[in-house]
């Protein structure tokens, strides 16, 4: 896979000439419970703790993440781009362990592509988009492009939610970064090689002011991905070069400039094999003052991966990080924080859709029709598009995939399915396999089928075909993939089927996932049952499980 930046800048540039999906963003900070914060000196360090942690942090798709803090606590935001709900929120309590508290938009209510309705949302919708914390009302506040026709801002009092609509700005703002000065106002650096700053009214709800404050020199390329602070009363604003740098721009006279320009990592090698350079991050820092960057590392087929390392700063108040053997550290000292106050919910393990909500770790593809799902200690879906095009149907169910391999395995119930119904587990992206049920003619089999594709329109060139089968018969079966998404070519993805619960049998051949990165999401696991002749069957979840080896 080629990782280069001038493959990927000059591929994402000519994606935002012609409006399609270009995805680039990154962190934040926030000291105490602010946008803004004081600087550590030059000579402090903040690998005092005992404990190590290994990169990446997540090893999971978690792309173009904004950081902060507020109080004890540390936040992150990600790309989601057509999946709904949007923009994930992460919780952690020491940089480290995160679980996935909410989302801050809650649909994508874009237009009816997003629905799946007359046109498709692929690589549009949540990019890089922005998370903030207004200390003045209390309010966390979410920021965000869509379609490169205007601004989204969605408010919320706690990261769980309910999280809703503030207001709409006419203005794109561009891989946006959300500052909340000292004094509580609301300004937003953005722009792809051209970076400007705007401010907003005192409500949040309009534009007061925007101005241009910098441009990338040729010799540098595009510059993007902006993220905006407030460090020891300068303004940076940190931008990434896709898909191997980073700089920072740095402004005393305020926050419309002047801004220079240093640059803060290039070529950097990263921590996970075979994956591509450290970028498109944030700054955070730590109650302590310790500083910490975390961006994301390209890792296909399974997405970009957030990996954390230390930062300080020289006497005249630029970062630089801490390096390992000239690289971006596989381990640091983990950061010295305060005992957390309980564990966060891990992104592995069970779900027997207990209750009557989704977990916030599930994403659909595209909009869902809540008229054809319901969780009531156990997930039911009923068909709700006839296509015989997976990438058409409604309601199919995400999950990210635990790097570097993992394993998903679901229990499913598919007495109530009818005559052309296909129901089961995938691995969705661009380029598709699945194992699952199918019902013709009053019979049923288990079978595997790849050769769902896409072409780099995101337009269907092939709805699969089937590979392998066995009759099954009863109503419940046991489904399961295992996915290596270990950046490298021709990962497996291997799929098998259990009918008395203990004894699985492969079925069909090694799924080889793509690695280009123009999707890019990763894969995912995907749970779906669409009708091919007519609507009314169902199946239903009782368990799902995400294990690792």
């Amino acid at each position: 896979m080629d990782m280069s930046c001038a493959r990927q800048s000059v591929g994402r540039r000519r994606a935002l000439a012609v409006g399609t999906g270009l995805v680039t963003g990154a962190f934040l900070p926030l000291a105490g419970a602010s946008r803004t914060a004081a600087a550590a000196p030059a000579r402090e360090s903040p690998l005092g703790a005992a404990a190590a942690y290994t990169n990446p942090v997540i090893w999971q798709d978690f792309a173009d993440i904004d950081v902060i803090r507020v109080g004890g606590t540390y936040y992150a935001s990600a790309s989601t781009m057509h999946y709904s709900p949007g923009a994930p929120v992460l919780r952690s309590y020491d940089l480290v362990n995160w679980e996935i508290a909410g989302h801050s938009v809650p649909t994508l209510d874009f237009g009816a592509k997003y629905d799946l309705n007359g046109g498709r949302g692929y690589v549009r919708g949540i990019w890089a988009s922005s998370l903030a914390y207004r200390p003045g009302n209390r309010t966390f506040y979410w920021l965000g492009q869509i379609d490169f026709a205007r601004t989204y801002v969605y408010t919320a009092t706690a990261v769980e939610g309910p999280w809703s609509r503030h207001t709409t700005i006419s203005t794109p703002y561009y891989d946006a970064g959300l500052l909340v000065d000292s004094d509580d106002t609301l300004y937003v650096a953005y722009g792809n090689t051209t970076i400007s700053v705007a401010q907003l009214s005192r409500d949040g709800r309009t534009q007061v002011r925007t101005q241009q404050v910098f441009s990338t020199p040729s010799s540098v390329g595009t510059l993007e991905g902006a993220r905006f602070y407030k460090i020891n009363g300068q303004y940076y604003i940190f931008l990434t070069r896709p898909a191997n740098g980073q700089y920072i721009l740095k402004s005393s006279s305020g926050p419309f400039g002047p801004y220079t320009m240093r640059q803060v990592l290039l070529d950097l090698r990263g921590p996970i094999p075979g994956g591509g350079v450290p970028h498109q991050g944030g700054l955070v820092q730590t109650q302590s003052g310790a500083w910490y960057y975390m961006a994301f590392v390209d890792a296909y087929p399974g997405g970009r991966m957030p990996a954390l390392a230390p930062v300080t700063w020289t006497s005249d108040g630029w970062p630089v990080v801490q390096l390992v053997n000239g690289a971006w550290g596989t381990s640091y000292p983990s950061p010295a924080v305060p005992t957390p106050p309980r564990q966060v919910t891990p992104m592995t393990g069970v779900d027997t859709f207990d209750g009557t909500t989704l977990k916030p770790r599930w994403e659909w593809n595209h909009n869902p029709d809540n008229t054809k799902w319901s969780v009531d200690n156990g997930l039911t879906l009923r068909t709700a598009t006839v296509t015989n095009d997976l990438y058409w149907a409604r309601n199919t169910l995400t999950h990210r995939i635990q790097g570097p391999t993992s394993t998903a395995t679901v229990d499913l119930d598919f007495s109530a399915m009818r005559d052309g119904d296909r129901a089961g587990l995938a691995l969705l992206r661009d380029s598709s396999a699945w194992i699952g049920v199918r019902r013709d003619g009053g019979a049923t089999r288990v079978a595997m089928v790849n050769g769902l594709t896409m072409d780099s329109n995101w337009n269907t060139t092939g709805t699969g075909n089937e590979v392998a089968s066995a009759p099954v018969s009863g109503g419940r079966i046991r489904l399961r993939v295992s996915a290596d998404i270990r950046p490298g070519a021709s990962r497996p993805g291997t799929f098998s089927y259990s009918t008395d619960g203990i004894n699985f049998f492969r079925l069909g051949p090694a799924f080889s996932m793509g690695n280009d990165w123009r999707f890019f999401m990763g894969y995912r696991f995907a749970l779906f049952n669409h009708a091919t002749q007519a609507l009314g069957g169902a199946v239903r979840v009782t368990r799902f499980e995400l294990s690792t080896p």
